[in-house]
């Protein structure tokens, strides 16, 4: 059986002996209702996945385990870990990480590209618009009771200039495919999207594994999306700086994505720092070196606007450098992304994008939103507590899974809790039906079987919008699951964009 990762593996573990061609990889796959990536109704291979599906059965049962073996040590020794809050075993963990791979055609990546680049030019108008003139509140497009009530909303950001007025400059959008095969926006991750790492140091270990079949399937590569984030920060850097000093703040060794950001900043070649690095001088911010200090002027932040500045914001924090935001509203830094980006991303404000690409850019969506009920209406409230057995039900500023109940999945108990909440502070959750997530081929307890997946693709804007071509794969590794967080027993898949 394939081993675990819950905790890392044992240092250079033998690789077993190949064993016998078991029975077809493929016994007991089994569809459902869902959309399934790989197979169609009649268990033939999509096209995108048939050079796939013949170089499965080619191999056998035990050259599948030994290249999951290798796959899992190439993890391990590269350290590619993320970190489990309030867990009491140790929270330092491999990242799971599925064999198989999620392919995606280059028609079908068209349109994913076409409405992500819609999605975050119109995202980055309203929070222009909201942060000045208040246009689409004005005319009652999007309720200003939900804007100003979000606790993402920054007061201290109304009227402050931003660069190129580009308020979102990496963006991660968590999409899902329907039964019908359509691919559907599930939410917005604007504040400090995560994950990306992950996608780049899988990507290298399937190389290794199956180089033959990357060359034979023609998959777009992705391992430019570094040099293209340094260039979208480089963009951005303030009026008349032609050579930007750039580093990437981060919490420190402690929080759960600490080796993506040692990762970014190495591959970027900029200098990783926290806090305590930087010191605020007449409104420009300095990074302490050995030579004494250097000016910074663009921060790649993945710190939370709470911590970042103990001046402006949470007096406890030492996250953040004292001085920092008074530097940034001054125009001598720029902070990527965007303070105050988070109200974007309110899961309540979510349910107002295809409206403000319609107001924005007098457009319909190229990709479509969840249908979504706000628990801040009295009658969508009342109808999803006394149903909530049909829906999923989510606070609207949480992320990694928490803070959510699946209705058919959850306890009477647990109905009875999120009722409560519910009623008690409305403004704070949305619903919307439980989906039938997509699912894809993969390689668990030794054998091939169908899993839940979602897509997170990468959106990087600066002069210019770009989109490498795959994104985050992310997968409920547990039979049954529809959760695909890393937190909650999920894992990943390298994506495979077709270059036709």
């Amino acid at each position: 059986m394939s081993r675990s990762l819950a905790n890392p593996p044992v240092e250079n573990p033998e690789i077993p002996a190949l064993l016998p061609s078991a029975p077809g990889l493929f016994d007991g796959y089994t569809q459902s209702s869902a959309f399934d990536e790989m197979f169609d109704a009649k268990m033939q291979p999509r096209r995108p996945y048939r050079k796939l599906h013949k170089e499965l059965l080619r191999l056998t049962h035990g050259e599948l385990l030994q290249n999951k073996q290798k796959a899992d040590l190439s993890f391990f020794h590269q350290g590619i870990t993320f970190t489990v809050y309030g867990r009491n075993e140790a929270t330092e963990r491999i990242f799971p990480h599925d064999l198989l791979p999620r392919i995606i055609s280059a028609a079908e990546w068209d349109v994913i590209e076409r409405g992500l680049t819609q999605r975050i030019i119109a995202l980055n108008l309203f929070l222009k618009d909201i942060y000045n003139d208040r246009r689409i509140v004005g005319d009652r497009v999007v309720p200003g009771e939900i804007v100003y009530t979000c606790r993402h909303f920054r007061r201290q950001m109304i009227g402050v200039k931003v660069p190129r007025d580009v308020y979102v400059s990496v963006m991660g959008t968590d999409l899902v495919r329907l039964p019908g095969g359509r691919f559907v926006v599930l939410e917005d991750n604007l504040r400090v999207p995560s994950g990306v790492s992950y996608m780049l140091s899988g990507r290298k270990v399937m190389k290794q594994i199956f180089p033959t079949l990357f060359r034979k399937c023609g998959v777009r590569p992705i391992e430019q999306y570094s040099q293209t984030l340094l260039s979208t920060l480089r963009a951005l850097a303030p009026e008349g700086c032609t050579d930007p000093t750039i580093v990437l703040l981060t919490p420190g060794v402690y929080n759960s994505a600490y080796f993506e950001h040692a990762f970014l900043a190495r591959q970027m070649g900029i200098e990783l720092v926290e806090g305590r690095d930087l010191v605020v001088h007449n409104n420009m911010v300095y990074m302490r070196t050995t030579r004494g200090l250097t000016r910074v002027h663009v921060i790649y932040r993945r710190v939370d606007d709470d911590f970042l500045d103990p001046l402006a914001f949470r007096v406890d924090s030492s996250l953040g450098a004292p001085g920092l935001f008074s530097a940034y509203r001054a125009g001598s830094v720029t902070l990527a992304n965007a303070l105050g980006t988070g109200v974007a991303d309110d899961k309540a404000i979510y349910a107002f994008v295809p409206k403000m690409i319609k107001y924005y850019l007098d457009q319909d969506p190229i990709l479509d939103n969840v249908e979504t009920l706000l628990m801040w209406d009295r009658v969508q409230c009342a109808h999803v507590a006394d149903n909530l057995h049909q829906f999923v039900v989510k606070a609207v500023g949480e992320s990694g899974g928490y803070g959510m109940l699946i209705g058919p999945q959850s306890t009477e108990e647990g109905r009875r809790n999120m009722r409560d909440r519910l009623l008690a502070d409305p403004r704070n959750y949305i619903a919307q039906p439980v989906l039938a997530l997509s699912t894809a081929p993969c390689f668990v307890d030794g054998s091939i079987a169908p899993r839940h997946v979602d897509l997170r693709p990468y959106v990087l804007f600066g002069d210019k919008v770009s989109i490498v071509p795959g994104g985050l794969t992310r997968v409920a590794l547990r039979k049954g699951s529809l959760i695909v967080n890393s937190s909650q027993g999920g894992g990943s898949k390298d994506t495979w964009v077709l270059q036709s």
